[in-house]
């Protein structure tokens, strides 16, 4: 809906809902068939009831009356099977768009830049992937064309009401205008209570998963209660949001039913009227009269009804196309594809920044020569991780150049430059599932004899098989069974089965016990054979066995060397190394 002019339709907005329902065009055609067939038959019992009336009853015309009692019994049938059509072919449509629409939304979020995720909360993406194309579903399976029925319906029913009497017809419709003004205010007070009550579902949504998500620190910390407060004022303003369009309605209603007892009444009247001069006006005729104003008033107050679907729908999907049309994602424009690398890397006057003129990175330069490690070491904030961030491009650099084989990161597709990276995190994040499906990610190409051998390779098998179920075993969500080096275990053979050119290790061994750092260490020695290793570093062991280290400081690069080089010469490592001893 335009909030410019105030129209009930935005159509550029109604278009691109249509548009989504173009590869279905025969269950499109069928339900606009069916809507409309429905309101070119709603008006025919109301006028047979009037010759019942007029031709049968008041002649004592038992064998006509019975015609047309089974005529209309005959009507109910049939409009009985066109309302069961009705719903059945609006339904699969809506469910048919609306599971495409659903895949579109994941697919579009799936492939953001990491800077959308820095930005919004994950609550407000479950509440575009899930409420608001369900709230579309409900737009679009059925009160589209419900819309068009109705209103259909209220054109047919006044062109019959003003051919068979154009006084009675004018005097009944005379308190329409105060209809339709009422129809505009409420349409204007709802649309703004719909709106807010989406951006309160959507608080709810981020707040839920951000403290469910949390739950274990609210504990720690006893914070229960002051998240309990939270959770319930969010809660409040949602209930008053819909407590507003709530009474919207309820005053509505009320305002509907009254001009329809006016309208009633002057048709009444002026039918009186004309009884009372002698004028030609029969039973049946008012009779029809009451019922068509009755079809008249009951889609109009139908139509009001449907406001709530259709002012959260199409909000609703406003926020979905917005989504759709966000151009936050990593240009994959590169040609080379299906190419091993060799493992050089090349940083060449890189600047970046995640926040504009608040740069985290400048004017970086650095070589990395193939199969060699490198330890990455600085304080906290320093850029570390930024690094390795922008080596996969999860972010775009704003200056300067990343080459990998002496060839820029830009010009290999994003596939081929992922496949080549394996990266273990500090933090490792496992699906719920088995030790099999989070290692493979349901990759058909790897095998489970691949796996075994990778961890056979890396002298992790044992403890899998350890496990009950062994590769099958379920870790549940984020690995919740699994202790933190467990889970480091599994990364690693994760990373092993794709046999990346590049590795990543981000402070892979700092949150881990003893016990199992031996384990890992020993998988880090032989993961990293033969391979590029680049190594954010906390521990002295990591940094001590890297063939160079480099030292940042406030995003700049202090010093490029071996330990005993920088331990004799910069400072920046001379405080870095004291503060680790």
């Amino acid at each position: 809906m335009s909030e410019k002019t105030g129209q009930i339709f935005d159509y550029a907005l109604l278009k691109k809902l249509l548009k989504l329902a173009s590869p279905y065009k025969f269950w499109f055609i069928a339900a606009t068939f069916i809507a409309i067939f429905s309101a070119l038959i709603a008006p025919i019992r109301p006028y047979y009831i009037g010759v019942a009336i007029d031709e049968n009853i008041a002649l004592k015309n038992g064998e006509g009356l019975a015609t047309i009692i089974l005529l209309l019994f005959a009507l109910l049938l049939v409009e009985s099977l066109v309302r069961y059509f009705f719903i059945f072919f609006t339904s699969n449509l809506g469910q048919t768009v609306i599971r495409n629409l659903r895949l579109d939304v994941f697919k579009k979020i799936n492939h953001f830049n990491l800077s959308y995720f820095d930005k919004t909360p994950i609550g407000t993406s479950t509440t575009r992937t899930i409420n608001d194309v369900e709230t579309i579903n409900d737009l679009y399976s059925e009160n589209f064309f419900t819309i068009i029925s109705d209103l259909l319906t209220i054109f047919i029913v006044l062109g019959i009401m003003f051919y068979k009497n154009w006084q009675l017809a004018l005097i009944s419709i005379a308190p329409f205008p105060l209809l339709l003004w009422a129809t505009y205010v409420f349409k204007e007070n709802v649309k703004k209570a719909f709106t807010k009550i989406r951006e309160k579902i959507s608080e709810i949504n981020a707040f839920l998963q951000e403290h469910i998500s949390g739950v274990k620190i609210t504990q720690i910390f006893n914070a229960e209660e002051k998240e309990f407060l939270k959770f319930q004022k969010i809660n409040q303003d949602h209930t008053d949001a819909q407590i507003a369009s709530i009474w919207h309605y309820s005053v509505y209603f009320p305002i509907v039913d009254m001009i329809l007892s006016l309208s009633i009444g002057l048709m009444v009247c002026f039918a009186s009227y004309q009884i009372l001069g002698k004028n030609q006006i029969k039973a049946g005729e008012i009779t029809s009269f009451f019922l068509y104003l009755n079809m008249l008033f009951r889609p109009m107050r139908f139509l009001a009804d449907k406001f709530n679907t259709l002012q959260m729908g199409l909000v609703a999907s406003e926020r979905v196309f917005r989504l759709l049309e966000t151009n936050n994602h990593t240009a994959d424009k590169g040609k080379i594809s299906n190419h091993t690398f060799n493992g050089k890397i090349e940083f060449k006057n890189v600047y970046f920044e995640y926040v504009k003129n608040n740069p985290v990175l400048t004017n970086l330069n650095f070589t990395i020569n193939p199969s060699t490690s490198v330890a990455i070491v600085g304080k906290t904030g320093s850029g570390k991780s930024t690094i390795t961030s922008l080596l996969n491009r999860f972010y775009e650099i704003k200056e300067g150049q990343i080459l990998i084989d002496d060839i820029n990161i830009n010009d290999y597709n994003l596939t081929t430059l992922r496949q080549n990276i394996g990266m273990v995190l500090q933090d490792v994040f496992l699906f719920s599932g088995s030790i099999l499906e989070n290692i493979t990610l349901y990759n058909p190409e790897i095998t489970r004899e691949q796996v075994i051998q990778a961890a056979k390779e890396l002298e992790l098998h044992e403890f899998i098989m350890s496990l009950p179920g062994n590769y099958d075993y379920n870790v549940m969500e984020r690995g919740a069974t699994l202790s933190l080096g467990q889970r480091q275990i599994i990364s690693f053979i994760r990373v092993l089965v794709t046999n990346p050119s590049i590795l990543i290790l981000d402070e892979a061994t700092s949150s881990i016990d003893s016990n199992s750092e031996k384990i890992i260490q020993n998988a880090i020695h032989k993961l990293i054979h033969g391979r590029t290793t680049i190594a954010i570093a906390h521990r002295l062991s990591t940094i001590l066995d890297a063939d160079k280290i480099i030292v940042l400081d406030k995003g700049v690069i202090s010093g490029i060397g071996n330990h005993e080089e920088l331990l004799a010469s910069n400072y920046t490592y001379q405080q870095y190394f004291i503060e680790k001893m």
